[in-house]
């Protein structure tokens, strides 16, 4: 398994307190990525605008990531991990900042887009960084520590911005992520790795990933198949009210129930994908598929409702588990590769609010997008069946090469 070789960090490193500081950024990117879907009623009234058209400012962040995952992780792959780390934390504090004072809908387009530009290198450097901090057969758990970070932001973070948004404004949702990221800037500082960057890592060697079948494969397993994740979160908020008829007051309480599942998932896949990668993939798929395809048929009472947002956030446990599999597949460009899987989890990001908005607009109701997420769970079941395939078929030619 290949992992890249980085020139060895000055001073004593405590894993514990670097995984603690990288989470801390997670936790920040967590609160603004999800707590952007459950604002998306409050900001939509007060941008006069409708809902549909609010979640294209999901789609905007997402895209942001997206592009500046890639492009980010190529140009900045000589330098110093820490360095990066902390530039990309100041550039989200300044776009969640500016998101806060967006005075009209297309400003807001515009910010949110610079939001989501360090999103995927900053957790592709930050997995990196945990993953060199322990033994070959704990990467996952030492990623999913860190990711920790984003699911607990779902139980805490975007609950606590919700509140804020109902109570003093949507514009403190975002505002206070600024501040989150700027205490992120502090604690890397001070207990990140103070390494030497690795004057190897050139462009061409970043990009030689995207010629390998493998990296795309897993890439797009993670684009299609989280995208029923995202599908239904985004309108979560909106069929609480107009379909399952509670209080807005309880939108924080589900919310929360939903990180529940996606730290417990989290944990629990990484542990089961550090003993058989493969196979896990496989069942949080199908879990994800099962819980998405429940969500119509559970939606109209919300005792039902928590438990289905329950399962679907066990679904996430994904996340930590694909970008493991990068690791191993990437061969030299990992820099690359790992923030490229940020860029398709926010494909999928943009791919489920999209098509379940299409869904809502014709017709078909709020709760449709549950059919829709289970779809592309489904979708991406069967691209990453397909690679595990051909990596099987790979690894005979090669056997029979050796004989």
């Amino acid at each position: 398994m290949a992992q890249a070789s980085r020139p060895p960090s000055s001073g004593p490193v405590h894993p514990a307190l670097v995984i603690l500081a990288l989470s801390m950024g997670a936790f920040a990117i967590g609160t603004t990525e999800f707590a952007a879907m459950s604002l998306l009623p409050f900001f939509a009234g007060d941008l006069r605008i409708s809902e549909p058209m609010a979640g294209h400012a999901i789609s905007a962040y997402a895209l942001g990531v997206v592009v500046g995952a890639p492009v980010i992780a190529v140009l900045g792959a000589r330098l110093p991990r820490r360095t990066l780390l902390i530039g990309l934390m100041a550039l989200f504090a300044i776009g969640n900042g500016m998101s806060a004072l967006s005075p009209d809908y297309a400003t807001m387009l515009l910010f949110r887009f610079l939001s989501g530009l360090p999103h995927g290198a900053y957790f592709g450097v930050a997995a990196l960084v945990a993953a060199s901090l322990v033994p070959g057969d704990r990467r996952a758990l030492a990623v999913a520590r860190v990711m920790t970070g984003l699911t607990v932001a779902t139980v805490i973070g975007v609950p606590a911005a919700n509140w804020m948004g109902q109570a003093l404004g949507w514009r403190w949702g975002f505002g206070i992520v600024a501040v989150l990221a700027m205490i992120t800037m502090t604690l890397v500082a001070l207990y990140a790795p103070r390494d030497a960057g690795d004057p190897a890592a050139v462009p061409m060697r970043e990009l030689g990933a995207l010629r390998e079948p493998q990296v795309l494969l897993t890439l797009l397993t993670g684009a299609i198949g989280f995208g029923g994740l995202f599908a239904v979160y985004t309108y979560v908020a909106s069929t609480m009210i107009s379909v399952t008829h509670v209080s807005e007051r309880l939108v924080p309480v589900v919310l929360a129930i939903f990180g529940i599942g996606m730290t417990i998932g989290n944990l629990a896949a990484a542990w089961a994908a550090d003993r058989a990668q493969g196979r896990t993939a496989v069942i949080v798929l199908l879990w994800s598929a099962a819980s998405l395809a429940l969500f119509p048929l559970m939606a109209g009472n919300i005792w039902s409702l928590s438990l289905v947002i329950f399962l679907i956030g066990c679904g996430g446990g994904l996340g930590s588990v694909l970008q493991t599999r990068l690791m191993d597949v990437a061969g030299d460009a990992q820099t690359l590769a790992a923030a490229a899987h940020h860029s398709a989890f926010n494909v999928a990001n943009a791919l489920g609010p999209w098509l379940g908005g299409l869904a809502i607009s014709a017709g078909y109701g709020l709760t449709s997008t549950g059919w829709i997420g289970a779809a592309l769970a489904l979708g991406g079941l069967a691209i990453f069946l397909l690679a595990l395939n051909l990596r099987q078929k790979s690894l005979r030619l090669a056997a029979v090469a050796c004989e």
